[in-house]
């Protein structure tokens, strides 16, 4: 393994880890599924990480790995067992943040997120991030206005199953 390739990932993917944290748990009910995504996900950006050009920035391509990755994961039926690669993935685990303040509001919200499609998952959670519309259709491969109009979807869907919860 390249060390300098391995210093170079993770001095990309620590700053950037909260990020994973909050696909997690989006796409997760509960702490072992997070732990699950969070290594599975790791794995795959080490693994794509030789093919990041740098085109576009860090941030954005870690978004469109991770989103496929959890997106892809939870389509298929649940396999035993964690892909392995050759970097220590506990090594670069931040354990993600649990937030007292408005529990109760944070726990509605993140239960209706859980009922909304994989597309609308990732749309709500990268309006939350404020990431702009040209960005959020670079990584879900869209146009912007079509961004614009998914995520007017995902809003109104989300608020009606906040408002009926």
């Amino acid at each position: 393994m390249n060390s300098e390739l391995e210093k170079t990932f993770v001095d990309f993917f620590k700053p950037n880890q909260r990020l994973i944290h909050k696909i997690c748990k989006i796409y997760t009910d509960n702490a072992e599924d997070h732990e699950d995504l969070f290594q599975e996900i790791t794995v795959q950006l080490w693994r794509s990480f030789p093919g990041f050009k740098g085109e576009a920035k860090f941030s954005t391509w870690m978004y469109k790995v991770a989103l496929n990755t959890a997106m892809t994961l939870f389509r298929k039926p649940r396999k035993k067992g964690l892909q392995h690669a050759d970097i220590d993935v506990s090594s670069l685990k931040m354990e993600y943040e649990v937030y007292e303040d408005d529990e109760y509001k944070l726990k509605k919200m993140y239960q209706a997120i859980h009922g909304l499609s994989d597309v609308e998952k990732a749309l709500i959670m990268m309006y939350l991030e404020d990431r702009p519309y040209r960005e959020i259709g670079e990584i879900l491969g869209i146009t912007e206005g079509n961004a614009r109009v998914k995520m007017n979807r995902a809003k109104n869907n989300l608020k009606t199953k906040i408002n009926t919860k």
